[in-house]
């Protein structure tokens, strides 16, 4: 699966704050993720966050 900067991820299990959404901020093989319930960030290998998604919402990239 492709993660692009800006996309929202939904993981199958909910984070402790209880959102199960994630902004990714980094990609590469490591990818970065913020929390949008409680803005916490993590670092996930690729293939452990391809795991553990549920579903990927692409960001609209509007150039200007």
């Amino acid at each position: 699966m492709k993660y692009d900067v800006t996309d929202i991820v939904q993981t199958k299990k909910k984070h402790v704050c209880g959102s199960d959404r994630w902004e990714v901020l980094r990609t590469g093989a490591e990818i970065k993720l913020k929390c949008l319930g409680c803005n916490r960030e993590i670092m996930i290998l690729k293939m452990d966050l391809e795991k553990r998604t549920k579903s990927v919402e692409k960001a609209l990239h509007v150039r200007t």
